[in-house]
C-alpha cells in the first residue's frame, strides 16, 4: 500500500494529514496509523488526521491519537487542517467544518487559523486543580518553576489516577507570566508524554484562569513549548461562548509511503 500524506505543525504540534475525500483509508487499522504517527519507523507525529467528505459543510475532520487510538478534538489538528483545506483548494479565507465534537467556524489567513473551539458550560473547581472539557477533557493545575517541571512523570500520575482512571485525561501544568500572559506544558493522553502544545489545553488553560480570577483579560496570550498561542472567549452567565484559539498552522512537507500490513 502507498500512501500520500502531508505534514503540518502548529507551535510544534505535529500531525500527519491525508487528504480521504474518496473515503479510502482503511479507518480501523490503528497498527497503520501507529505506524504512520511512529518517529522511528514511520513519518512521525503526534497525531493523525484524515479530510472527509462532509454533507453540508466544507468538510470532516476526523482524528487519531499516534498509539493509533480515534481521538476527541484536538484544536491545533483542527486548525492545521483548515490550513490544509486552504491548501487543497476546498476553502479560501473562512470554513465551517464538521469534527467529533460538532460543528466548527475558523478563519485563515497569512498562516494564521483562528478556530472557533465549543461552548463551555461546565467547570469543576477543586482545592489544586480544575477540570473541563474543551472538546477534550483537561486537567488544569498551577505550578511553580515550570521550566524545570517534571511534566512526564507527573502527569503520567494524573492521567491514570483518581478520578479519571482508564479514560484518563489531558494534565496542563500553569505559570503565570507578565501582562496576563501563562506559560503552559501539557501530558497528552492518547500520546502518552508532554508535548510541544495542545491547542484544548491552552483553551482550557484561558478560561480556568479567567474563572479562578487569575486574570480579567478575555484575550490571552499562552506561551507553550513550540511558540505562541492566542484563547479568547466571551463570559456568560451560563460560561463561555465565541471561544477562539489562534495561531500559527504551517506546512512541513509531502510524500508518499509504503505500507506492508
Amino acid at each position: 500500500m502507498e500512501i500520500t500524506f502531508y505534514k503540518y505543525q502548529g507551535t510544534g504540534n505535529d500531525f500527519v494529514i491525508i487528504d480521504n475525500r474518496n473515503l479510502s483509508f482503511p479507518t480501523k487499522n490503528t497498527q497503520l496509523v501507529h505506524f504512520l504517527c511512529d518517529r522511528r519507523f514511520g513519518i512521525g507525529a503526534d497525531g493523525l488526521m484524515l479530510l472527509n467528505p462532509s454533507d453540508k459543510h466544507d468538510f470532516t475532520m476526523v482524528y487519531y491519537n499516534a498509539d493509533g487510538s480515534e481521538s476527541t478534538m484536538c484544536g491545533n489538528g483542527g486548525r492545521c487542517l483548515v490550513a490544509f483545506a486552504n491548501k487543497l483548494g476546498i476553502i479560501d479565507k473562512e470554513t465551517t467544518f464538521d469534527a467529533v465534537d460538532g460543528l466548527h467556524y475558523a478563519t485563515y489567513e497569512d498562516g494564521v487559523t483562528n478556530l472557533q473551539m465549543i461552548d463551555v458550560h461546565t467547570i469543576n473547581i477543586f482545592d489544586t486543580h480544575c477540570f473541563l472539557n474543551t472538546g477534550s477533557p483537561h486537567h488544569v493545575q498551577m505550578v511553580n518553576n515550570i521550566e524545570t517541571y517534571n511534566v512526564k512523570d507527573n502527569g503520567e500520575t494524573i492521567r491514570y489516577g483518581a478520578p479519571y482512571f482508564k479514560e484518563g485525561t489531558n494534565v496542563n501544568f500553569v505559570e503565570a507570566l507578565p501582562n496576563n500572559a501563562f506559560r503552559v506544558r501539557t501530558y497528552e493522553r492518547g500520546v502518552e508524554d508532554e508535548t510541544l502544545a495542545c491547542g484544548t489545553g491552552v483553551t482550557a488553560v484561558a478560561i480556568a484562569m479567567f474563572e479562578q480570577k487569575q486574570t480579567q483579560n478575555t484575550k490571552i496570550p499562552l506561551k507553550v513549548e513550540g511558540g505562541d498561542l492566542e484563547v479568547s472567549f466571551e463570559p456568560t452567565e451560563n460560561g463561555y461562548k465565541n471561544v477562539f484559539l489562534k495561531g500559527p498552522a504551517t506546512f512541513v512537507f509531502q510524500g508518499v509511503i509504503s505500507y506492508n500490513a
